[in-house]
């Protein structure tokens, strides 16, 4: 009976995806679909893909002052829209971080099909966990709340000089460079100032 179990471990850990050591196969079965449950939990998005209309990207990438050697962090990227328009247009590397794994190869076929597919990459994870430290643009269509989350993070990751865009929201208290209304939609733009030394 214990060989049982630990082959019913094993079979759950492959089939969800989970790495499983020596030691999560010798927990109960119970614990290993609290596990999962709770890794499905932690992996539903904050907010659902609503794509950026064309005319928005093009402001948004415009008001970073995109350059060919740039490198965009598309902050939930959706269908890939705003990086592979920073690529295609404006010569940039780009990266779309999306918790969708669905949206994520929608915009790996959209790049290849733009032929950025070399200067592009999407990746499925949390944003929250997310390395962004190359970016020297960030661009956001998130909602307030998530905004102001992300904010730290934002501020102790990226480089001084890294330009932030938002589609929509800002970002409370944080007062924006500069503000745009494209279509009778706001656009913000900031820089991450220089570190303070103690």
């Amino acid at each position: 009976m214990p060989s049982m179990r630990i082959g019913l471990a094993l079979l759950l850990s492959v089939g969800t995806g989970l790495h499983a050591r020596i030691a999560p196969l010798r927990a109960p079965l119970g614990a290993a679909t609290t596990v999962v449950a709770e890794q499905a939990r932690a992996r539903t998005p904050d907010v659902h893909f609503v794509p950026t209309p064309t005319v928005i990207v093009d402001a948004m990438l415009k008001l970073a002052n995109v350059k060919t050697n740039d490198v965009v962090y598309d902050l939930g990227s959706g269908d890939g829209r705003i990086v592979i328009a920073a690529a295609q247009k404006f010569g940039a590397r780009g990266v779309g971080i999306e918790l969708d794994p669905q949206l994520v190869s929608e915009a790996n076929k959209k790049a290849q099909k733009a032929g950025v597919a070399d200067k592009v990459t999407f990746l499925s994870t949390d944003l929250f966990r997310a390395d962004i430290s190359e970016a020297t643009v960030v661009t956001l269509y998130l909602l307030p709340s998530i905004n102001l989350r992300l904010q730290p993070k934002l501020m102790r990751e990226l480089k001084p000089g890294t330009r932030i865009v938002s589609h929509r929201f800002d970002m409370g208290a944080w007062r924006p460079e500069q503000a745009l209304i494209v279509h009778g939609v706001h656009v913000f733009l900031w820089t991450i100032p220089d570190k303070q030394t103690p």
